[in-house]
């Protein structure tokens, strides 16, 4: 069992820039790029080709991550059978793990699996998915992380409809007394739309290509700490 190597403060503004959006021919320096810039963590989305239409990255890549930057590493497993493959994500370096209430597996078992290695626990759930979907398992998670694009690709533009899901799952998260629960967004996410999100109760905010093609990250994702910080409502 790992012990988690960083432990977030309650409620904290987080910002984590999206690998996948950095240049694959170049991952390291893009992992560097994101710790130099002021990230709070780095986002690593896995992709099967089964559970979205489309292949990213393995252990090998998270692995690389762990021996580049020292910030905690965020690994979105986007993919049919996390219980099968949660184990080799971990003993790669990640901090968090994250997998789909949509998984095809017995997801309150890999929740307890997750948690049980000493990494913090998330779980996801993708734009047309009801917030209730998630609330029997939520007392289990460290975060839930609610999809603002379909997944699969980056690049999508934000879904808006998603926004009562997200102040849902806050709502709910209190009614339980879960009063340091993250809530994470992850697509489309610029200032605008980082904005709405914190308005209705998320905390924590992965950005991709909004980031990576920013012409001074550093400053993009301080003014995007800014301006998600102001608008927070719990």
């Amino acid at each position: 069992m790992r012990v988690c190597r960083v432990l977030f403060r309650a409620m904290k503004i987080n910002i984590l820039p999206s690998l996948l959006s950095a240049d694959f021919g170049h991952l390291a320096e893009g992992a560097k790029m994101a710790e130099d810039a002021g990230a709070d963590a780095l986002h690593l989305d896995v992709m099967d080709g089964h559970f979205v239409p489309n292949l990213t990255i393995g252990p090998q890549v998270v692995k690389m991550a762990r021996n580049t930057v020292k910030i905690p590493l965020n690994t979105h497993l986007m993919i049919s059978n996390p219980d099968q493959l949660a184990q080799s994500f971990i003993e790669a370096g990640s901090d968090t793990v994250q997998i789909h209430i949509e998984a095809e597996c017995n997801v309150p078992e890999v929740l307890a699996y997750i948690r049980n290695q000493g990494v913090r626990v998330a779980i996801t759930l993708n734009p047309g998915t009801p917030a209730e979907m998630v609330f029997p398992v939520i007392e289990q998670v460290d975060e839930v992380l609610c999809m603002t694009v379909n997944p699969g690709f980056g690049g999508q533009s934000f879904m808006p409809e998603v926004l009562p899901k997200v102040r849902a799952i806050r709502e709910k998260a209190k009614e339980l007394g879960l009063n340091n629960m993250d809530i994470m967004v992850d697509g489309g996410i610029n200032f605008e739309t980082g904005r709405e999100c914190a308005a209705h109760g998320a905390n924590r905010f992965v950005a991709g290509n909004f980031l990576y093609t920013a012409d001074d990250m550093k400053a993009t994702l301080a003014e995007l700490r800014k301006v998600t910080t102001e608008a927070f409502v719990l």
